[in-house]
């Protein structure tokens, strides 16, 4: 295939993320809401955060991924006892047969993929924890003084139970604050049991490679071209600088917000909503857009008041009313 203009490029993201999902749909029952979110940060170059008790098939899904796009992945079961070396990789001493001198060489560590599981990532202490934000912020690690480069594309997958068990260690702001995105999968509905339960054991079939590493790198170049409205950004600057509190801010949000996001919440949700309309093969983000993602890329940016947690208010409420009132 040579190189296409950027209207072929729009026909090509949304046919082929059409075949993503109809590949994912082989082994993954409903979650559509899901796939989408996951497809949106693929192409944004995002992270994402998913939420949900075990047993949902977030590990399933995330391999599946890398079977139809031609990437790496590599998963990582976190631990309380993970060192920052289980996830970057060491340096070992090798003995050169030839010479017989020593020196040091870099293992690398599953970090050095495209798609990384990070699964129960607020199982392991801050210090791992870290690790993990180093790659995620800077696109390499540093081990023994030594910086290394990761090769985009890089995702990093996380999940967590949200189930608030003995021996967590909830994530720090800064680390959310790199998840593009927050998805939380929800148990199936009855008919989609129904399916699952009938459903042989995992029909581990090979999947159909759909789009190469390359093909997706210049799709995910073609969401920074994306043209965006005056409106659409306007929104979105409502929208975001909405959710923190002070003089002007509503009540409910005085009330039960304590720190509201900040300016890469709202660059995300940008191109997220731009993602998003690619997927949908619009050539240009609508406010309905931005208005349907938001929850995902501000809810876990939002710290909230004690009284928010006494009364179990949760930011999905708040958002989708600031949603309203903003558009």
């Amino acid at each position: 295939m040579g190189e296409m203009n950027d209207r072929e490029l729009v026909e090509f993201v949304a046919e082929v993320s059409g075949r993503i999902r109809g590949q994912l749909q082989r082994r993954i029952v409903g979650q559509d809401a899901t796939l989408e979110l996951v497809l949106v940060a693929l192409l944004s170059g995002g992270h994402c955060l998913i939420t949900g008790v075990p047993g949902l098939a977030k590990t399933l899904l995330v391999k599946s991924l890398a079977e139809v796009t031609e990437l790496g992945f590599s998963r990582v079961q976190f631990t309380p006892d993970l060192m920052p070396s289980d996830i970057t990789g060491t340096e070992v001493i090798e003995e050169d047969r030839a010479t017989g001198r020593r020196a040091f060489t870099f293992v690398r560590g599953p970090v050095f993929t495209n798609l990384l599981l990070a699964d129960e990532v607020n199982r392991t202490p801050p210090k791992t924890q870290g690790a993990l934000l180093q790659a995620m912020q800077e696109l390499q690690v540093t081990v023994m003084g030594k910086t290394y480069p990761l090769e985009p594309p890089f995702h990093v997958l996380a999940t967590q139970n949200p189930i608030e068990q003995e021996g967590t260690y909830p994530l720090p702001e800064a680390l959310l604050d790199r998840f593009m995105l927050n998805i939380r999968m929800d148990y199936p509905s009855v008919d989609e049991e129904r399916r699952i339960v009938r459903m042989p054991r995992i029909d581990m079939a090979p999947l159909d490679r759909v789009v190469s590493k390359d093909r997706l790198l210049e799709a995910q170049a073609l969401v920074d071209r994306v043209p965006v409205g005056d409106h659409v950004a306007e929104f979105v600057v409502k929208l975001v600088r909405a959710t923190r509190p002070g003089p002007g801010a509503p009540d409910y949000v005085n009330e039960f917000i304590l720190w509201g996001a900040g300016p890469r919440a709202a660059q995300n949700l940008l191109v997220a909503s731009k993602a998003r309309a690619l997927l949908l093969g619009s050539p240009t983000p609508r406010v309905e857009d931005a208005a349907h993602i938001a929850a995902a890329v501000l809810k876990h940016r939002l710290v909230m008041t004690f009284k928010a947690e006494t009364e179990r208010v949760e930011p999905d409420e708040i958002l989708k009313q600031l949603v309203k009132e903003v558009g």
